[in-house]
């Protein structure tokens, strides 16, 4: 099989990330996409929400799609989650089948910077999710296939600030996500 991975915080996810992960299937002919949300996230201080919470919303974002499904590979280990131990990690369990890291095409600015970053390179392939006729870098040594996404500006962040101001986040998450915030409280100030 061919399979797409999304890692990430989900804090929450949202309808962005669902679109990046239906796109990336149709346009790289992936056969599933597996979300991967990270325990311990290695750039983030603290989460708003726990690791178990996060998890569960993932797999309510997830639900209606069965091409989408969650792993929890992550949460095996309580250290921070690097992209390269998880990719050698799938590899090892999985090895007839091919892996492609999905990221959003900003994120390959930085990538040099992930934990090594040259390992990472030789070990998979990278969908970079791109705005149509917008520009990047694809750092030395990666191999990156673009995916176009139309345009959406919607983060996690936003949602987590709206919700925080008492604003509607209809629509910005699956009704499911929305149910889980709303009903457990989280980002609520």
């Amino acid at each position: 099989m061919k399979i797409g991975l999304m890692g990430g915080t989900f804090d929450p996810p949202h309808i962005g990330h669902l679109l990046i992960a239906e796109q990336a299937k149709e346009q790289l002919r992936l056969d599933a996409v597996w979300f991967l949300p990270a325990n311990v996230p290695p750039h983030k201080a603290a989460n708003v929400t726990s690791a178990t919470q996060r998890l569960q919303l993932v797999e309510a974002a997830v639900q209606a799609n069965d091409a989408f499904s969650v792993s929890t590979i992550e949460f095996e280990r309580q250290e921070k989650s690097y992209t390269l131990e998880t990719v050698l990690e799938l590899k090892k369990r999985y090895p007839t089948d091919e892996f492609i890291f999905l990221l959003g095409a900003d994120s390959l600015a930085s990538l040099e910077t992930w934990y090594q970053a040259e390992r990472l390179f030789k070990a998979i392939q990278f969908g970079a999710v791109a705005r149509p006729g917008s520009r990047y870098l694809i750092p030395s040594g990666a191999q990156v296939t673009a995916v176009d996404l139309p345009l959406l500006e919607v983060s996690s962040t936003d949602i987590r600030k709206r919700v925080a101001r008492g604003k509607s986040i209809r629509y910005f998450v699956p009704e499911t996500v929305r149910q889980l915030i709303e009903e457990w409280g989280l980002y609520v100030t």
